[in-house]
């Protein structure tokens, strides 16, 4: 008997270390997305680059999505399971909002500074690898933990694809390099929104409250 409780607050306490360790690394990605949004965008104004601007309010989104998975921790599984939703919405609205903005750009855009961008999307790359690195050994824990690693990895690919666009419109002094890589940036967040609902819906499904826990 002492021994079995000796088990059971064994791996309670691993638990709640596990959730707290949890806690630290998505409250240190969150405040590294927020920060880099306020840098990205403005670099983006001032490159008149609209694949930047796109990967600054990704990474405002990304701030969000992190403070739901902060959130949903030590809410069980309905409440982990319904974050990740959220975060599947956000990713599918900001592959919409691009797929506007490269609307926008061939009517109205101008080459952006390729200069700007490569300096700009190089400090947003060296933020998500970092942030990539903090979730990687959480990335399997539960659906809300992988799907927050799906939005950190989807940034990385992000920040590689304004790199090259900002190298091509340096050599081609055109803009559309830049609304290229928009859009296949577009295609990557459409993507992972179909994946991260896909194992949201029914984990959030399976772990629906029973009639009697509702009444309590």
């Amino acid at each position: 008997m002492a021994e079995h409780c000796c088990v059971a607050k064994r791996n309670t306490i691993a638990e709640l270390g596990r959730k707290a360790g949890q806690r630290r690394v998505l409250m240190m990605v969150m405040l590294i997305n927020l920060a880099m949004f306020v840098a990205e965008f403005g670099g983006g104004l001032l490159a008149r680059s609209s694949a930047l601007i796109a990967d600054s309010v990704d990474m405002f989104g990304d701030g969000v999505v992190y403070a739901l998975s902060l959130y949903a921790l030590n809410r069980g599984a309905r409440w982990e399971a319904g974050a990740a939703l959220a975060k599947g919405g956000i990713i599918l609205v900001f592959g919409l909002a691009v797929m506007v903005e490269i609307g926008d750009k061939i009517v109205n855009g101008v080459p952006p500074s390729s200069s700007l961008m490569l300096i700009f999307g190089g400090i947003a790359l060296a933020a998500n690898l970092i942030c990539l690195a903090l979730l990687w050994r959480f990335r399997a824990e539960n659906v809300n933990m992988s799907s927050t690693f799906e939005c950190s990895r989807n940034d990385v690919a992000s920040n590689i694809g304004v790199l090259v666009a900002a190298g091509l419109v340096g050599l081609t002094g055109s803009a559309w390099p830049d609304m290229a890589i928009g859009g296949i940036i577009a295609l990557i967040f459409l993507r992972s929104a179909w994946r991260v609902l896909g194992e949201a819906i029914p984990a959030w499904r399976d772990a629906r409250p029973l009639p009697a826990e509702v009444l309590r």
